[in-house]
């Protein structure tokens, strides 16, 4: 008597591991608030584990070298290895006289495979831009770098009055909504890139 096969359960996937980068350095800057407020958000998203890269902390050198000394190379690869495990980026970036911060294009610069065919969305907070066009020279640069950009984003106009002292948003509704329409697609992305990577790496 035959018997038929048991069936399957299907494998879990495993989380989509998102590297959620704070692109300002400066003095007094306002993207830990941001950043804090937008990492509260992504935890609560299922299926993804998100892990902050901060410019100030990485304190990147600032000549590009392809021979760094050691101890250069040591802050470089800290950072490299991170980006590497990464699935997918979210850029949390101010607007400095219409585009985005140096320290950030510092971080992009030292790396280049990393962010291959890898998807890249956006947070950006300043005035009444909002960041939008710190967004929008981004786009271009990672486009250069062979990443995917997402067509969602998360702005914040007149930021530092958007949020209390403790970091919470005033408002969060239409934010709140704004979040997961780019973890949507975020997800979507780095789940369809993932895949494409694993059967065929990005010879790009």
């Amino acid at each position: 008597m035959d018997t038929a096969p048991a069936p399957t359960t299907p494998a879990t996937p495993r989380p989509l591991k998102v590297a959620v980068i704070l692109g300002s350095n400066r003095e007094g800057r306002f993207g830990p608030v941001v950043a804090d407020w937008f990492l509260g958000r992504a935890g609560r998203y299922e299926g993804i584990e998100t892990e902050l890269v901060d410019v100030g902390a990485a304190r990147l050198p600032d000549a590009l070298s392809f021979q760094p000394g050691p101890e250069e190379a040591a802050r470089v690869g800290a950072v490299s290895g991170r980006l590497a495990a990464a699935d997918a980026f979210v850029v949390v970036t101010p607007e400095y006289n219409h585009s985005f911060p140096a320290p950030l294009k510092n971080l992009i610069d030292w790396h280049h495979t990393e962010w291959q065919a890898k998807p890249v969305a956006f947070v950006s907070y300043g005035g009444r831009s909002g960041g939008l066009r710190a967004v929008e020279q981004l786009r271009q640069v990672f486009a250069e770098l062979h990443a995917v950009s997402v067509r969602e984003t998360v702005s914040f106009h007149g930021a530092h009055a958007l949020f209390d002292g403790h970091g919470n948003h005033r408002d969060p509704a239409e934010a709140d909504g704004a979040v997961k329409a780019l973890l949507d697609q975020l997800v979507w992305w780095g789940e369809a890139l993932r895949e494409a990577r694993n059967r065929r790496p990005y010879g790009g």
